[in-house]
């Protein structure tokens, strides 16, 4: 910091420093621990008991602001005496190794990462044995110095985060060019854009030569004609939309780079509100002008108007009114029972059942307006076709749940008998109904296994809703679902068999009694679609799963791996095997970068194994790794730069290079403490140059856009999940 903002942030310490001590100008022990926000008590204690030099059991604001003083702008070596001091916690002058299991037990804690007792002695014993270089039973300071000196990174962000709740909130930086007109901008977002543009010039247009053709009847009657042209479109192409076979029939022709189908969800509940409000301006419309007759030559009644048949107001039989009535209606139940908080709080059935209204809105529209059956026809045909095909696939006969597994963070794993004429690409979903647990319900997961696997189809479902609740809680239930009514095929008894032995003999994969062998009957609607469809036409895909987002990476990246075994060539005299960098027409990946981040340990627990396969088919066809690098993010625990986490970083880092595994994970891949840093994340992936970057995300609104807005910056293009 500079004079004058050493000045200004002291003066800032200082009033903040008065709303918490309050009249007796001292902090006491309680005040500082609610001040730091810590979530366990031990570290605050030891910065108190560091900070009240005097020991009078309070701070007042001169040691406060000395104390601070030297960690913000204290040399080096003062921030790592007061590290010292921190773990040294009997004031020894050296730290004994219980002193410093203490304190990596408190890391844990801190960091939310639950580890057995003998895994924390390991922890206690690699980095002990790496600090005491004299071995002399006890670290001195010079040792410890010595020790960090092997981490550059930790020296270089030393700091505290004691200190950090005093600190002024850094400023937010702004752009002075406007997101909008930069060119990245423009390069991600064209083909929505161009879209957007031609959907709302179609209304224009349809809205004008509509109200130009009757504009000798009057001004409110060019508006409810605009309007009802307009509206012709509007809900026809509300279908067009979720034709979703369509759709994902498009993804394989070179439409789908012109076209955002991608955002096909997306656009249609922008036509939704549309639909709503020229419905309103058309319903307004018509009043106003029924209004304006009434009092030229005293015409019907306002309720004869609205709820008797009249001749002259037009649609089938007259009804016009009654119809537009109707559809008013159901137009707004539709829309405030698809809002998120009614979806998504557990209400599934609300928003199913009230969006089954469609079939009654498109018949009352056809009974409404005249010519609306002239633009329904076509899309109304694919859309019966489509449900027709949907229909036969679902009846034609159920199959079968064959064995599910109940994971930790409540995911439920089904594995489901997998029909020979199914065919999906990687990353694509289907609907999934199961009459145990609700009969009519259908709900979209991604399939989690790849397309190479004949036998059977994966599905990793959390927990998150009602449906899904009930799903975790069936298969939870002491007794067996359901007997099998029929042998399985021989290949399936024989997998299921290899299965058993391969998580039998391991176990780290046997949790409980979470599998669970049964034969529960299940009907499915797919397979439809997604972007992912786009990540094997990538040079360098970057694959971003937050939580369960990882579900449609897990069976891309098991497919990639089969596709990338393929690859393998070997030396017919010294057999020495590798894998070409070749490029075709299924896959022209030449590196994959793929990043987990979860909240944090428990979640990792349900999808390890895969990732671990991963690792070792890796290793075995690619020893050097390079093609497929994994990134593993617990934002729950403490960073690198955190002064409490110091000594857990070096220790987690010390046993992962001893025994080749991460402690939390047991891959071999690390897991990062804190948030990803995208700017050096991105950064890394640019200067590797290994092809045209295009980045896939699957995970929460919020996050999308710090990631989106990244990918603008470095020029990458960027995909997000939407079903």
């Amino acid at each position: 910091m500079s004079v004058g903002e050493d000045a200004e942030w002291l003066q800032w310490v200082t009033k903040q420093f008065g709303s918490i001590a309050g009249e007796d100008k001292e902090i006491s022990l309680e005040e500082f621990k609610t001040a730091l926000q810590v979530k366990e008590s031990f570290f605050a204690e030891r910065f108190f008991a560091l900070f009240d030099t005097d020991g009078s059991g309070t701070i007042s604001l001169e040691e406060l602001l000395r104390a601070l003083s030297l960690l913000v702008h204290g040399t080096e070596m003062d921030k790592l005496r007061f590290l010292f001091q921190v773990y040294d916690v009997d004031g020894s002058g050296c730290i004994e190794p219980e002193e410093l299991c203490v304190v990596l037990r408190w890391c844990l804690r801190e960091s939310a990462i639950a580890l057995p007792e003998q895994r924390l002695r390991d922890l206690t014993f690699a980095l002990f044995e790496a600090a005491d270089k004299d071995h002399s039973g006890s670290i001195t300071f010079e040792e410890l110095k010595e020790e960090l000196e092997a981490f550059p990174e930790v020296m270089e962000n030393l700091t505290i985060s004691a200190a950090s709740w005093l600190k002024p909130p850094a400023a937010v930086e702004r752009s002075h060019q406007p997101r909008c007109l930069s060119w990245a901008y423009w390069h991600n977002h064209c083909g929505t854009l161009a879209f957007l543009g031609g959907y709302t010039s179609i209304n224009l247009l349809l809205f004008s030569l509509a109200a130009l053709h009757h504009a000798s009847r009057g001004g409110w009657v060019m508006v409810a004609r605009g309007c009802g042209q307009c509206l012709n479109f509007n809900c026809t192409f509300l279908a067009v939309l979720m034709l979703r076979r369509c759709l994902t029939w498009l993804r394989a022709t070179p439409l789908a780079k012109v076209l955002p189908l991608d955002q096909h969800v997306v656009f249609h509940q922008l036509v939704g509100y549309v639909v709503l409000a020229l419905a309103a301006a058309h319903t307004g419309a018509h009043l106003a002008n029924f209004s304006r007759l009434a009092q030229q030559d005293g015409h019907h009644a306002l309720t004869e108007y609205l709820f008797s048949a009249l001749p002259e107001v037009g649609g089938l039989g007259g009804t016009a009114s009654q119809t537009g009535l109707a559809l008013q209606g159901l137009l707004a139940a539709m829309l405030a029972f698809s809002s998120p908080c009614v979806r998504r709080s557990g209400h599934f059935e609300v928003f199913y059942w009230t969006h089954l209204s469609y079939i009654s809105v498109w018949t009352l529209l056809i009974l409404h307006g005249p010519h609306f059956w002239k633009w329904f026809v076509v899309p109304g045909c694919l859309f019966v076709l489509e449900k027709v095909q949907g229909l036969a696939w679902r009846r034609a006969g159920g199959l079968r749940i064959v064995e599910v597994n109940l994971l930790p963070s409540k995911v439920t794993h089904l594995v489901i008998e997998r029909p020979q004429s199914f065919h999906y690409k990687p990353g694509d979903y289907i609907y999934l109904n199961i009459p145990a647990i609700a009969t009519y319900e259908w709900h979209p997961f991604t399939i989690s296994s790849a397309p190479e696997q004949q036998e059977t189809l994966w599905l990793h479902i959390r927990s998150l809703g009602q449906w899904t609740n009930k799903l975790y809680e069936y298969f939870q239930e002491p007794k067996c679902p359901s007997p099998e009514p029929k042998p399985l095929s021989r290949s399936l008894r024989e997998k299921r068999h290899q299965h058993w032995v391969q998580v039998g003999a391991d176990g780290a994969q046997l949790l409980g009694e979470t599998h669970r062998l049964c034969s529960v009957k299940c009907y499915i609607d797919g397979p439809y679609g997604t972007p992912a469809r786009r990540i094997f036409s990538s040079e360098h895909a970057v694959l971003i799963g937050a939580g369960i987002g990882i579900t449609p990476f897990a069976s891309i990246l098991q497919s990639i791996m089969y596709r990338y075994r393929r690859r393998k060539q070997s030396c017919p005299s010294c057999h020495y095997s590798w894998c070409e960098d070749l490029q075709d027409e299924e896959m022209m990946l030449r590196k994959v970068d793929f990043i987990w981040i979860n909240r944090d340990q428990k979640h990792f627990e349900w999808f390890v194994s895969l990732l671990a396969k991963l690792e070792m088919e890796q290793a075995e066809h690619e020893p050097g790794g390079r093609f497929l690098e994994m990134h593993m993010y617990m934002t729950s625990a403490l960073s690198k730069n955190d002064m409490k986490a110091i000594g857990l970083q070096m220790a987690l880092d010390l046993l992962a290079t001893k025994e080749q595994k991460d402690s939390i994970t047991g891959l071999r891949t690390r897991t990062q403490p804190g948030r990803p840093d995208w700017s050096k994340v991105f950064g890394k992936v640019a200067e590797e140059k290994r092809g045209k970057v295009q980045v896939f995300f699957c995970g929460s609104p919020a996050l999308a856009k710090v990631i989106r807005a990244q990918c603008e910056h470095f020029g990458f293009r960027f995909f997000k999940e939407h079903f």
